[in-house]
């Protein structure tokens, strides 16, 4: 056997007195207790070695009566030591015979403040056990139960004799049971404690109080409730005796669960603050439409829905202001972004972007767009599929997907419900709750200012676009002499349309006066301006002025619109196979003979219009037949990575090339020097001049074929 059990923290002394009181047997354990050896003790009248004089026939007394039969002795007598000292000694003396009849009296004895601080640390450790908040509990080396305390009865909702004989796992129904086991093993075998491991406990049952189906109260009279588990926070220690003999595994038992859920509930704060404020950073990063839709939809999704749709009515985007959203019946609808957080058929249940799809009042997206208000469907049926999908087809897909949760909220900007985020969930187990709504109305809220701001400048600059191109030049006109090719394009879908302009004006004494122009600034003000401008150089081209004088003019009237511009007027004479060309500003016009290399104009630059009182010159060069003029705005030479000096070597470098039509050319500078995401618009104007017809032949006053097309919006 191993040492290190209670009697050797107690430290018995053994000692066995014949029938006349003399010590015939003395235990190594009795030389610590009395301080003698046993060649000092053996054959020695016990009474007089360790009794004082005072208490000596008291002594013998007791041995007589319990070497007469009269029963064992037990009690607290002070004993005189080796040393002088006079100690109290726990006693046990009982009569012995051997085999011959003789008896002995066998004394055990072991020293009081001993025996009493075990008996102190036995009680104390009982009214721990019995009385300890935490869960307290034993198992032997066969790992099962030997001692339970009512606080892990209370914990683990059963009594001690569920756990009492039992392993871990046999008595808790916790799903993570088999860890707690290898943990207990490890333990066992490593004598390494395992601290505050958090432990599922046996799921408990919560009531549901929201019905099912799609006739449930929305959000704010609904709970999302459902089944809740309990936590612990377990602590296991091998248990060794003071000899470091192990006996077993004990186990300490909190429950957490409240603390649990207040920090799940402070982690999902904390993430919904973290992706309210990924919103005001990601959404609404342009004011490109589409693109804020599929930001909305890529925020949401994977950390938040499975599946994320922005669908947008359809009068929000066909008219400068929605219709009411209280009025009952149908509503159209058009997807603006689908996201999914992984492949899934549950996309091809989704409306196709783009397209409008219009749905009944029975619809959940209705609903919510009509009422302004969440639905929210915790946990989904079949029923509600019907009434979430658009047809049957669609609805078979979303089971087939595993879609069990549902949740929509409104897209509400400037009290107008401008659409509806739809959001599914399917492989994230947990349904939508409460909080989940409020976190999605918040989202929904900050996009769909974002939203409705996009919505407004898309209208507006179609309006801006539209008033543009109305102001512009709408077929070729006939020219004396020339051919021209022409081409607008606005800028990118994601900036404003601006003020470039240009015109081909014939004259009354044959001439023809050509004009390429942009206002300073973008939208409806530029374009509103361009017109006038434009209005104003047709008007002054009319009374034959010479360029310079046509740019004065031009200059007191932008100064009193108190705007900018920058304009080349060129007036083409075919009799003097010439043309007079003035420029306020505006970047040199290229001059491309029918014999020689293209050039720029070595012009005298002047001010922009709208600056007032700087003159303007005119200057002439020469245009005869074959020659072209390429006029153009800075959107076509000017970006942010390249010199100026660069982007016109390459105009230039284009334009040296074999004979091309006027169409042609045109396409090709385009191509090759307009990037798709330009943000300025372009205005582009080539005029060609050919030979005049034999006196007496017909006048051939017209334009190539096709000449004047506007490139793609």
């Amino acid at each position: 056997m191993e040492a290190g059990g209670l009697l050797d923290v107690l430290g018995v002394a053994a000692v066995v007195l014949d029938a006349r009181g003399r010590i015939v047997l003395w235990s190594p354990q009795a030389e610590t207790v009395f301080g003698y050896s046993a060649a000092e003790a053996l054959g020695r009248p016990a009474v007089t070695l360790l009794v004082a004089e005072a208490h000596r026939d008291e002594v013998l007394a007791l041995f007589a009566r319990v070497m007469a039969g009269g029963g064992p002795w037990a009690g607290v007598f002070p004993i005189r030591r080796r040393d002088g000292r006079t100690v109290p000694v726990e006693f046990r003396n009982t009569r012995l015979e051997d085999d011959q009849g003789q008896a002995y009296a066998l004394g055990l004895a072991t020293d009081r403040a001993t025996v009493r601080r075990v008996e102190q640390d036995l009680a104390l450790s009982s009214r721990l056990v019995a009385h300890s908040p935490i869960g307290l509990a034993v198992l032997d080396l066969d790992l099962r139960f030997v001692l339970v305390n009512p606080a892990l009865e209370r914990i683990t909702g059963l009594p001690a004799t569920g756990h009492l004989g039992r392993g871990f796992g046999q008595a808790v129904p916790s799903p993570d049971a088999p860890a707690v086991e290898r943990a207990l093993r490890e333990v066992l075998e490593t004598g390494v404690p395992v601290l505050s491991r958090r432990v599922r406990g046996p799921v408990r049952e919560a009531g549901r109080d929201a019905p099912q189906g799609t006739d449930r109260p929305d959000t704010d009279e609904a709970t999302a409730e459902s089944e809740s588990e309990s936590v612990w926070s377990v602590s296991l220690y091998r248990l060794e005796t003071t000899g470091r003999r192990v006996v077993g595994v004990a186990a300490a038992v909190v429950d957490v669960t409240e603390q649990h859920r207040a920090e799940r509930a402070a982690a999902r704060a904390r993430n919904r603050l973290a992706v309210i404020a990924s919103a005001s950073e990601r959404v609404g990063t342009t004011l490109d439409l589409d693109l804020t839709a599929h930001e909305l939809a890529e925020l949401v999704v994977p950390e938040f829905a499975d599946i994320a749709a922005v669908d947008v009515l359809e009068d929000v985007l066909t008219g400068p202001r929605p219709g009411g959203t209280d009025a009952s019946g149908p509503a159209v609808f058009r997807a603006l972004a689908v996201e999914t957080a992984y492949p899934t058929v549950a996309r091809d249940a989704a409306d196709p972007v783009g397209d409008p799809a219009r749905y009944g009042a029975e619809r959940l997206v209705t609903r919510c767009a009509r009422t302004g208000r969440p639905v929210l469907v915790a946990q989904v049926t079949d029923a509600d599929l019907a009434h979430i999908a658009r047809d049957a087809t669609a609805a078979g897909l979303l089971r087939e997907a595993g879609v069990h949760s549902y949740l929509a909220v409104p897209l509400r900007a400037r009290g107008v419900v401008l659409g509806v985020l739809d959001l599914k969930r399917a492989r994230n187990a947990v349904p939508f709750d409460r909080d989940d709504v409020l976190l999605a109305v918040e989202l929904a809220a900050r996009a769909a200012v974002a939203i409705d701001n996009a919505r407004w400048y898309r209208h507006q600059q179609r309006t801006a676009l539209a008033l543009q191109r109305h102001l512009l030049p709408h077929g070729p006109a006939r020219l004396n002499g020339l051919d021209a090719a022409y081409r607008y394009q606005p800028a990118s879908a994601a900036v404003e349309v601006g003020g470039d302009w240009f015109d081909a004006i014939p004259l009354a004494d044959g001439k023809t006066a050509l004009v390429v122009g942009d206002v300073m600034g973008s939208g409806i003000n530029a374009a509103a301006t361009m017109g006038q401008v434009r209005t104003a150089a047709r008007t002054l081209a009319g009374l034959g002025l010479a360029p310079s004088v046509v740019l004065t003019e031009l200059d007191r009237t932008v100064a009193g619109l108190d705007e900018m511009a920058t304009c080349l007027y060129a007036v083409y004479d075919p009799g003097s196979a010439s043309c007079r060309i003035a420029n306020a500003g505006h970047p040199p016009p290229v001059h491309v003979p029918a014999d020689g290399l293209p050039r720029l104009l070595d012009l005298s630059t002047g001010a922009p219009l709208g600056v007032g009182g700087v003159p303007f010159e005119t200057e002439e060069v020469p245009f005869r037949p074959g020659d072209s003029l390429v006029l153009y705005t800075d959107g076509l030479v000017e970006t942010r990575d390249q010199d100026i000096d660069v982007r016109l070597a390459a105009l230039t470098a284009l334009l040296d090339g074999p004979p091309r039509s006027l169409e042609e050319t045109c396409d090709l500078l385009l191509d090759a020097l307009r990037a798709p995401d330009a943000p300025d618009d372009v205005a582009l104007l080539i005029a060609r001049a050919r030979p005049l017809p034999a006196s007496g032949d017909g006048d051939e006053d017209s334009t190539e074929d096709g000449a004047g097309k506007e490139g793609a919006a």
